[in-house]
């Protein structure tokens, strides 16, 4: 019987003991650097949000100022955009230009050659959420030039 107890009592107490705790971070905590002038054309600012701690899903909170886009690019798993502030563009390659505003989520699929940035009047702030397959999250292409941009 007292072995029994002693089971029970270690059982009930020994999830807690492996158990993790939630964390939480600030803006500050979190840190951020000044887009690379190889990936991004203009002012931008890229903070992480998370690591790739959850099944290789990262995201960076990044705020274009006006006229400021990212390199064309591909994501081995796609990525998500989700804008939480102002106004922004992004196109896929060989089509139209689109709009993305406060709010709106937009979906580049696996493989799906695109940029996005701020329009040329207006900043944006996105989180970018991409997971990394084969060792890579991103791979980046040519700028996008300023006829492209404002066309």
């Amino acid at each position: 019987m007292k072995m029994t107890l002693a089971a029970l009592a270690l059982s009930l107490t020994a999830p807690a003991a492996f158990a993790q705790q939630m964390t939480q971070t600030t803006p500050l905590e979190r840190g951020g650097q000044i887009g690379s002038p190889e990936t991004f054309t203009g002012t931008v600012f890229v903070a992480p949000v998370f690591g790739p701690e959850m099944n290789d899903v990262s995201a960076g909170e990044v705020t274009f100022l006006p006229g400021a886009r990212s390199a064309w690019h591909t994501h081995p798993a796609g990525q998500y955009l989700v804008v939480t502030a102002v106004t922004g563009w992004y196109q896929e390659e060989g089509e139209d230009k689109q709009v993305m505003r406060t709010g709106d989520v937009v979906f580049a699929p696996a493989g799906v050659n695109h940029w996005h940035g701020a329009t040329a009047g207006t900043s944006v702030t996105h989180y970018a959420v991409q997971a990394v397959q084969d060792g890579s999250a991103v791979t980046w292409g040519e700028l996008v030039s300023d006829e492209d941009y404002g066309s």
